[in-house]
Formats: structure tokens, C-alpha cells, sequence
């Protein structure tokens, strides 16, 4: 789960945060505590001596200090009623030996811990000074069980802070959930997505909202081409299926003439189903797809397409090339398209009529002498199997130019009809200028 996942984090971040703070801050205070504890031990040493030497040979009692006299010789005189002597070491009597330096260590008496300080007199011999460290072990224990219910209190809040806020943020991203789980198990895809943030969910929101947007426009295609597709194979199909049935019929009895029209027609009506189930596959599968892209040279490419369709129709083209500048696509669909003008305006002009095909900068247009095309069919003439009210009988499949305004389009590109002032059609493309990054120089070591 997203959410657990997402907490657990978050918690362990703060937890972690928390232990560092805390240990840092024990560290720092024990180390002032230390430090304080050392202080108080080196003003009462002095005190002591002060007072000593001003003949007062009883210091103040304090409740958790006690003190002795440690002779030259080793001997031993408590100056604090009540309490016991102190464990006297080889480094305290060096002090009262020789009367320099001093000796600071920690010993253990009757299970408590103490801090004793030995300092020299000026007279000989040394003051030892011991301090209880029992209310600093209790401060101690207090302060760590004080701050462990604390860490535990906070990292607690924290996972409840973190669990709620997280609730709050994931929210959309829920809704989005449930909406894309509703579209996989009924394929509806006409189903609203949730309203969208300025966020990163929302921009995943506006992301799927395009991509829905984009299968319902595929779909909607798919199921304008199938019905299209239906409709314009039923008529040769069904011219296909009369003659066929009037030769099983007839087994020989008609005239050879009669039988050669109706085997004519099969073969004709044969190479238009071929034709157009062709364009279809074409149009469906968009096998140009996973070409890619190049800098193409369209004046290079106008050129090799007028001369391969002279060689294979006898028909003349002429290219006139103005200014070249390079532009971006698939090269093979690129010819595709020029393909497909060449063959509608052939198919739509005389026989012993040129085409021409001009270039300029991005815009390539082919120009025929036939009737043109009429204003109100300048769009429409892009459209899967349109025919124009003047071309019904023309043959064909009706997909040539609807697969140019795909490959086109696809390439972030515009395509055009129209007449030519000399009453003929002029219908073509335009793409982009490709304006190629500049290349970054190697600087000199």
C-alpha cells in the first residue's frame, strides 16, 4: 500500500531526526554536567584550604561533599563529621608528598560513586575533596526516561500527522485509481476523470485525460474506417459475386464475347478489391510508424518521386525548386505522400497532360490540368472514401489523399487543396523548417 509505504518513511525520517537531536543534546548536556561537577569540586578544594589556612579548621558542612586532611606522611584526618574516610590512592599521596600537582579520580565507596579532587597546602601535605554523584545519576536517569517518552510521543504523532496528511495528498490519486480501474473493467472510456490539480497528480491527471482523449479519437477512427471500409468493399464484392454466379450458371452456355466482358470485369473488380484492401492495411497499421525520423531534402525527394512515376505511368512531371531548407521526417512515408499526389492528380487530368510539382522552402504542392477542386470540397477531399459530386466514377479507393493528411499530420505538419488559377487542382503538404542544434565547441586543455 502506497500510503503505509510512504508513512513508514516518513517516520523512520523522523524518528532518525529525533534520536540524532537527542543523542547530540545528552551528549552536550552530560558534558556540561561533567564540567559542572568538576567546577564544584575545585571552588570547595579551594574553600577548604582558604578557610584552612585562616586557622578555621571546621569548613561548612555540605549534605553532598566531604573532605580530609591527607598528611605528608600518609596520614589521614577527616574534617567532615559523620563521614567516613576516603579511599586514599598513590597519586593522591604523591600530591601530599611532594606538594604539586594535583589528582582527580572517581571511586566507589559502599556502592556510591564519588568524585574526589586532591589538591597540596602551602604547608604541606594535601586536602582531599569528594562529591556525591548520586543526585547527578538520578538528573541523568531522569532526563533519558523523560526524553525516551518524548522520542516515543513524537515519532507517534509524527506516524498519526503523517498517516493523515498523506490521506489528503493521495486522495486524487485514489479517485484517479478507482476511475482507471472502472475504465480497464467496462472499456468505457467516455468516463470523467477527476478534477485536476497544479500538482504532480494533477499533471498524471491531465496526462490519462490526454490519453483517453486519444483512444476515444483511435477508437472512433477504427469504427468510421470499418464502416467505411464495409461500405465501399460491398460494391465490388457484390459485382465480384454476380459475375462469378452468372458463369456457374451459365457452365459454358454464354457467348464468348458475353463470358470475356464478365471475366474482364472479375479481374477489374478483383484488382480494385486488391487496391483497396491495400490502402486499408496502409491506413490501419500505419507501417511507416517505426521509421525514423531524418533531415530530408524535399527538393531530392520531389525529384526521385517525378522520376520514378515517369518511368512506371509514361506521364511527364516537371519539379520547379525554389529556396531548399531542410526538413524533418520519415523519408519513405515523405515519399509515400508525394507517391499518392502524383497518382490522384494522374488519376483526376488528362492523359497527355504534364504534372507539375513545386517546392518552396517547406511547402510542396503538385499541380495537375483536370477540374480542380471546388471550395466547398477543399477539406473534405482528405477524408477516408470521399468522392467529389464531379469524380463518382472515378476509380479508385478513395484513400490516397486521407493517408497523406495522416503521415503529415503525424509530423506536425499541414496539408492543402485547392484550384490553380489555370482551373486545375493544386493539392500538397507543408512541414516545419528543421533548424539543426548548434554544435558546441571542445574547449582547448
Amino acid at each position: 500500500m502506497l500510503r503505509a509505504r510512504i508513512t513508514l518513511v516518513a517516520v523512520a525520517a523522523a524518528a532518525l531526526a529525533i534520536v540524532i537531536t537527542v543523542l547530540t543534546s545528552y551528549r552536550n548536556v552530560s558534558g556540561l554536567v561533567a564540567d559542572q561537577l568538576d567546577r564544584a569540586l575545585d571552588d570547595r578544594a579551594d574553600t577548604v584550604i582558604t578557610l584552612l589556612a585562616a586557622s578555621r579548621h571546621q569548613p561548612p558542612v555540605r549534605p553532598d561533599m566531604s573532605e580530609q586532611l591527607l598528611l605528608a606522611d600518609g596520614t589521614v584526618r577527616p574534617l567532615t563529621p559523620g563521614h567516613g574516610p576516603l579511599p586514599v590512592s598513590d597519586a593522591a599521596r604523591q600530591v601530599a608528598r611532594t606538594g604539586r600537582g594535583t589528582s582527580r579520580e572517581d571511586v566507589t565507596v559502599d556502592g556510591t560513586q564519588y568524585g574526589v579532587l586532591t589538591k597540596p597546602l602551602p604547608d604541606g601535605g594535601a586536602v582531599m575533596v569528594s562529591q556525591d554523584y548520586r543526585d547527578a545519576e538520578r538528573v541523568d536517569h531522569e532526563f533519558l526516561w523523560r526524553i525516551t517518552w518524548i522520542t516515543t510521543a513524537a515519532v507517534a504523532l509524527s506516524a498519526l500527522l503523517s498517516w493523515l496528511a498523506l490521506g489528503r495528498v493521495l486522495r486524487p490519486v485514489r479517485r484517479l485509481v478507482r476511475t482507471t480501474e472502472h475504465i480497464t473493467s467496462t472499456q468505457d472510456l467516455s468516463a470523467e476523470l477527476p478534477p485536476a490539480g497544479r500538482d504532480e497528480v494533477g499533471r498524471l491527471t491531465r496526462s490519462f485525460d490526454a490519453m483517453l482523449a486519444a483512444l476515444r479519437r483511435s477508437r472512433e477512427q477504427q469504427q468510421r474506417l470499418v464502416q467505411n471500409a464495409g461500405h465501399e468493399l460491398r460494391t465490388p464484392l457484390t459485382s465480384v459475386r454476380g459475375s462469378a454466379e452468372l458463369l456457374q450458371r451459365a457452365r459454358g452456355r454464354l457467348d464468348p464475347r458475353d463470358e470475356e466482358q464478365i471475366l474482364a470485369t472479375l479481374v477489374t473488380e478483383a484488382a480494385a478489391l486488391d487496391g483497396l484492401v491495400r490502402e486499408i492495411v496502409e491506413l490501419a497499421t500505419d507501417r511507416h510508424a517505426e521509421e525514423a525520423p531524418a533531415t530530408v531534402d524535399l527538393p531530392a525527394v520531389a525529384e526521385e518521386c517525378a522520376l520514378r512515376f515517369q518511368q512506371r505511368t509514361g506521364r511527364t512531371v516537371t519539379v520547379t525548386a525554389g529556396r531548399s531548407v531542410p526538413v524533418r521526417a520519415r523519408p519513405r512515408a515523405l515519399q509515400r505522400c508525394v507517391d499518392n499526389l502524383l497518382g490522384n492528380a494522374a488519376k483526376f487530368s488528362p492523359d497527355d497532360t504534364p504534372i507539375g510539382i513545386r517546392v518552396e522552402d517547406g511547402r510542396l504542392s503538385v499541380h495537375d490540368q483536370g477540374p480542380g477542386i471546388e471550395p466547398d470540397e477543399q477539406h473534405a477531399v482528405f477524408d477516408r472514401f470521399y468522392r467529389g459530386s464531379r469524380t463518382q466514377g472515378t476509380p479508385g479507393s478513395g484513400l490516397g489523399l486521407a493517408i497523406v493528411h495522416d503521415i503529415i499530420t503525424a509530423e506536425n505538419g499541414t496539408v492543402f487543396a485547392g484550384k490553380t488559377p489555370q482551373g486545375g487542382a493544386e493539392v500538397g503538404f507543408r512541414l516545419p523548417v528543421h533548424t539543426p542544434a548548434p554544435a558546441t565547441r571542445r574547449r582547448r586543455t
